[in-house]
């Protein structure tokens, strides 16, 4: 230990300036490799010589950084010069050898003036964004103009309109702020934006399980829907059951997240419910996958409505002010009983809405125990709409083990509202 505490703190970051180097030099290689007829900046060696060139030049003087500087003007022109041989030689506009040259030679200061954490986070994106240059220019053409666009709108739903609402209720028979209100559009938004980008961009061909598993993170509803008409087209039976009883299993998981970044006492009490329903659905989910015996084939790929366009954003804005004004009436003239009533009927609906504003409410009448048995009572609701719509709109041999599936579930679930106690 005394040794290392006696080497000098400038060796152990020459060290590390050469290393890193080296490493973004070696990645240069590897493009060099793949791309024989483009014209590169050097490749390990000449990386590593840059990056000690920025030490040299960086502790010559650093107060100053006059000799630092100096050095990266000049380092610049001479790319600038190699640049320019290179659009004569190759026509080939790619700046990335170039900026990958000139971060290499300001490794130093980095490492001088920034906590380790950002150092290392630095080295490791430039050797990410090096590596995935293929891979970005493949996603980048199945990306659609459009989804700039929704973006833009995810930017401003998050970053601008959110931070500039007032945080206190403006009208008396509404008891959420409108900070809250939008909050609980934009943290819905982003599980089910998050959920529809690795559908359409990541796994584009992927299985029916984890369609299921994606789609819970956006509905699971409507995940059962889909998945549920599948299976007039051939697909397994026990595989599509398996599948929408791992959107389900997912249902619990988003709930959950809503509820521990909405109300972390909330969220304590219900992890004793979605935890074991989580499990239990996902046991389910793999014992009818296991009775699966027909091999998938190619499927159509399943696609969903972005869930940041205009329409689904004010349709569940609408239903959060509805639910949070009936909840508030329901609870003034009927007390707990017609709360819990009112989470069975909701059920049949898009439940997020109605448990969000429990989760926000700060009604007094409102308990812990209350909020967490009409989460629970919400969710069975939604298990037995949710096995209406698989028998309705799927095929007639999914149809036992669709109500054996959800029958399970729903009992398990009064079966922990009769045993749990918050």
């Amino acid at each position: 230990m005394d040794f290392f505490k006696s080497i000098p703190q400038d060796f152990i970051n020459f060290f590390l300036v050469t290393i890193f180097s080296l490493l973004i030099g070696l990645e240069q290689r590897k493009i060099h490799e793949k791309q024989k007829n483009e014209v590169l900046f050097g490749t390990d060696r000449t990386f590593a010589l840059v990056g000690i060139l920025g030490f040299v030049l960086y502790t010559l003087n650093p107060i100053t950084y006059i000799p630092f500087l100096t050095g990266f003007v000049t380092l610049t022109i001479l790319l600038a010069i190699f640049y320019n041989y290179k659009l004569m030689k190759t026509s080939l506009a790619g700046f990335t050898s170039i900026i990958a040259v000139l971060l290499t030679y300001t490794i130093t200061p980095i490492i001088y003036t920034q906590p380790h954490w950002m150092v290392l986070s630095i080295i490791v994106g430039i050797l990410i964004l090096l590596e995935i240059k293929e891979d970005l220019f493949k996603i980048s053409q199945k990306i659609s103009n459009t989804e700039f666009i929704t973006l833009a709108k995810f930017i401003i739903i998050a970053g601008i309109i959110l931070p500039i609402l007032p945080n206190e209720p403006i009208f008396s028979f509404i008891s959420i702020s409108p900070y809250k209100f939008w909050l609980a559009i934009v943290a819905v938004s982003t599980i089910s934006y998050i959920s529809y980008l690795l559908q359409k961009y990541v796994f584009q061909n992927a299985g029916l399980l984890l369609t299921g598993i994606l789609g819970g993170m956006y509905s699971s509803t409507a995940t059962t829907i889909v998945l549920a008409r599948k299976s007039k087209d051939g697909s397994s039976a026990s595989k599509i059951v398996a599948s929408i009883l791992f959107a389900t299993a997912m249902m619990y998981i988003r709930l959950f997240v809503l509820a521990f970044i909405f109300n972390k006492t909330v969220a304590q009490s219900l992890v004793y419910f979605f935890i074991p329903l989580t499990f239990f659905s996902i046991l389910l989910a793999l014992f009818f996958n296991s009775k699966d015996n027909v091999n998938e084939v190619n499927q159509k790929q399943i696609t969903y409505k972005n869930p940041l366009e205009f329409k689904t954003a004010f349709i569940f804005g609408l239903l959060f002010v509805v639910f949070a004004m009936v909840t508030d009436l329901v609870l003034k003239y009927y007390g707990n009983s017609g709360v819990k009533i009112l989470s069975v009927i909701v059920g049949v609906t898009d439940i997020d809405p109605f448990i969000l504003n429990l989760f926000q409410t700060k009604n007094n009448s409102l308990t812990i125990t209350l909020i967490v048995q009409a989460t629970i009572l919400a969710t069975i609701s939604n298990a037995l709409i949710k096995m209406g719509y698989a028998l309705f709109f799927g095929n007639k041999k999914i149809a036992s083990k669709i109500i054996f599936g959800f029958l399970a579930i729903i009992f398990f679930s009064i079966l922990l509202l009769l045993i749990v106690r918050v």
